[in-house]
């Protein structure tokens, strides 16, 4: 099979390479993981000129070819590793024009190890506001590379970049000298290192003498050549390295002194600058932050509310209407009360999903997200963490599983564990279907002073209360957990930026596809099973009920739409699903818990959003299309044996708390287990979010009720 050209776009973090990847490719891309570690991997593919379909690949931001986290050594591998599959044929380095003394060093050492390369610089706009002109065509004539200004979120550029790329893909382009010269470079000992893992030049050679012990594609033998080889010519890693950056930057002090021209000695400051007095201050900051997740979360209930409500009647028709014309009997009940209520409890929730991605999206875009890891250090480091936790935490909201990946930029094992353990904490997308759901049917629709919605407020209190408690079991395994190793926070604050609106568009498609394609799956699957669970049971139990209701039928005829819904309830209560539910009933009581809450605590194991699809298949078996419609109208409409609502505050109050914080999604587990090395940490994961629902949701349910 024909390998694809291939493109690897790298950079600086904050420097535009996310928006440059979404220009490029659009909606023709996709999300893995490299192969070998649970870091992302976003690819897709783009026309290039007329003939070329290449494949883009967006590698993690990397300040320089000297790796200090697990996202910059998979970059670092890619380009280093001539025989790695992911290996681009081609480097587009993005560098950020109004720091460009810092981003020239990244781009030199790309530059060095003899790949194909384009720099498009980005920020020219932000480096203009700071009184910074760079004389593009002479930058490029001293580093020998083609230099494209662009600006992807406004597709400016695009054009010429292709060219360039197109330019150095069919070797339009001149060899280019190295970068820098030292004496380890035009050594023997180096040459042999090269030719022993198959380096284009020394410099990737000098790479692999400082890492070798690192790199996974370097075997056994290779490492004790290249050992020998190091303590023959007394190799010290540290003074080479640091020669090294001191010969970048004395030629890139050379290069800026030509090409760059600042209007004054002293730095602009920018209108960033001016708005972060305001929103990084210590009292104004923190109640901004407040008032934005506030919004956030008010948005996420009055945006969706409409389409959500347009999807459940759109269901609800379709299941009258399938009822009608398909002959009654298991076909019918399974079409209508497994197939379409599984679905149903998937569809209603893609707006709020794509709504809540759509949101962050524009907060990280802004530049918004990082001032709120600066923000939240303080509050951090009381939990014996850093600011450097607080993404994995803010992306938690979205998904676990991604968060703690993420928690792999954290340098200090410790607090990295600590993350990991705690993420799960976080009330993530998966929750979402049901924070709403049960808020719907348990929190009224008033408003607090004429502007609050009450729904809206609960569900932020919700994530409060999950970032709360996530900070409670940090200290508390901070205490615990005993280490010597300190960190510092350090970051850089991104410029704010009008959100890229195309990127958010796009993102909200993608999450909303991902929703749909994997979470349905499984859902849909799950419902399929519940429904066959719940239609059927031990035959001499199931005979035994149609037996005693058709004798009532015979002898009460005029009752026989009420005995029909009541022999309905009483089958479903004698299937599997009803006896699995009436196992656990006794354990789940204390909580305000009938046996088909039950049922669905077990489902939901697999992934929490499951409770969902698996109430619509619940409450759909033996309906008989009349009266109540929609999952939220049988809901409120159960009854328990003695007549009372199954639903009330406290029983609606309990079962948002649990889930708030049961641990119930087996991929998060999974991921645990992978980042960790060990099931010890997933155990220890699953026992104190199980013993922090079940009791939370007791103390709340008796409170209420």
């Amino acid at each position: 099979m024909h390998r694809p050209y291939t493109i690897a776009l790298v950079g600086n973090p904050n420097s535009g390479k996310s928006s440059l990847f979404n220009a490029l490719t659009g909606l023709n891309q996709k999300v893995g993981n490299f192969p070998g570690v649970t870091v992302d991997k976003k690819t897709g593919t783009s026309r290039i000129g007329d003939s070329l379909e290449a494949k883009i690949i967006d590698l993690p931001g990397t300040y320089s070819l000297y790796p200090k986290s697990a996202d910059e050594q998979v970059t670092y591998e890619v380009l280093l590793n001539q025989e790695n599959a992911e290996r681009p044929d081609m480097v587009v380095v993005i560098a950020d024009a109004s720091n460009l003394k810092r981003n020239l060093l990244f781009c030199s050492q790309i530059m060095d190890l003899k790949i194909p390369i384009v720099i498009a610089l980005t920020m020219m706009d932000i480096a203009h506001d700071k009184g910074i002109t760079i004389d593009t065509e002479g930058l490029q004539r001293l580093l020998g590379v083609a230099v494209i200004p662009i600006n992807p979120r406004k597709n400016k550029g695009l054009t010429a970049l292709k060219k360039a790329i197109v330019a150095v893909q069919t070797g339009a382009t001149l060899p280019r000298p190295d970068f820098i010269s030292m004496d380890a470079l035009n050594s023997d000992w180096l040459k042999e290192i090269g030719a022993l893992c198959a380096q284009a030049g020394t410099y990737g050679a000098l790479h692999i003498a400082c890492n070798y012990t690192n790199l996974q594609y370097i075997n056994a033998a290779q490492r004790i050549r290249i050992a020998a080889l190091l303590g023959e010519a007394g190799f010290q890693k540290s003074r080479v390295q640091a020669e090294e950056i001191v010969l970048r930057y004395k030629r890139i002090d050379t290069i800026m002194q030509r090409c760059v021209v600042t209007d004054s000695p002293m730095k602009k400051m920018v209108i960033s600058d001016k708005i972060d007095k305001t929103l990084l201050h210590p009292v104004y900051g923190n109640v901004i932050l407040l008032v934005v997740l506030f919004l956030l979360f008010q948005s996420i209930f009055w945006l969706a509310q409409y389409p959500m409500d347009w999807i459940e009647q759109g269901f609800s028709l379709a299941g009258q209407w399938l009822n009608t014309v398909l002959p009654q009997g298991y076909l019918s009940d399974f079409v209508v009360n497994g197939l379409v209520a599984g679905i149903s409890g998937i569809a209603i929730f893609v707006p709020q999903i794509m709504i809540l991605f759509g949101l962050i999206t524009i907060l990280e875009d802004s530049g918004y997200m990082a001032r709120i890891s600066f923000l939240t250090d303080r509050i951090m480091r009381s939990a014996g963490l850093n600011g450097r936790s607080v993404m994995p935490l803010i992306s938690g909201m979205a998904c676990a599983v991604p968060a703690i990946m993420a928690a792999r930029t954290i340098q200090n094992k410790k607090e990295r564990l600590i993350t990991i353990l705690v993420t799960p904490l976080m009330s993530c997308s998966a929750r979402l279907p049901v924070y709403t759901m049960l808020i719907g049917l348990v929190i009224p629709k008033t408003r607090i002073l004429g502007i609050f919605n009450m729904q809206g407020l609960v569900l932020m209190g919700l994530y409060l209360l999950g970032f709360f408690m996530a900070l409670v079991v940090a200290r508390v395994m901070d205490y615990i957990i005993k280490t010597k190793e300190r960190t510092f926070f350090l970051m850089e604050l991104p410029v704010y930026r009008a959100p890229r609106w195309k990127n958010v568009g796009i993102t909200m498609i993608e999450k909303g596809k991902i929703f749909i394609r994997d979470v349905g799956k499984v859902i849909i699957v799950l419902s399929m099973i519940l429904w066959a669970l719940a239609a059927f049971g031990p035959p001499g139990r199931m005979q035994a009920v149609e037996d005693k209701y058709a004798a009532l039928i015979a002898a009460q005829p005029e009752r026989k739409a009420e005995l029909a819904n009541i022999a309905a309830t009483e089958k479903l209560e004698n299937s599997f699903a009803g006896i699995m539910g009436h196992a656990i009933e006794p354990v789940i009581r204390p909580l305000g818990y009938d046996w088909k809450i039950g049922i669905a605590l077990i489902t939901s194991f697999a992934a929490r959003e499951v409770f969902v699809g698996t109430m619509a298949t619940l409450y759909s078996v033996g309906d008989t299309g009349e009266g109540n419609t929609t999952l939220t109208d049988k809901m409120r409409a159960a009854k328990r044996s003695d007549g009372t609502p199954v639903y009330t505050l406290a029983t609606g109050l309990s079962l948002l708390i649990f889930y708030a914080f049961a641990m119930q999604c087996m991929s998060t587990l999974a991921i645990v287990k992978r980042e960790t090395m060990s099931w010890k940490y997933p155990a220890i994961q699953f026992a104190y979010m199980a013993a922090l629902a079940y009791g939370g949701a007791l103390l709340v349910y008796q409170l209420f009720n």
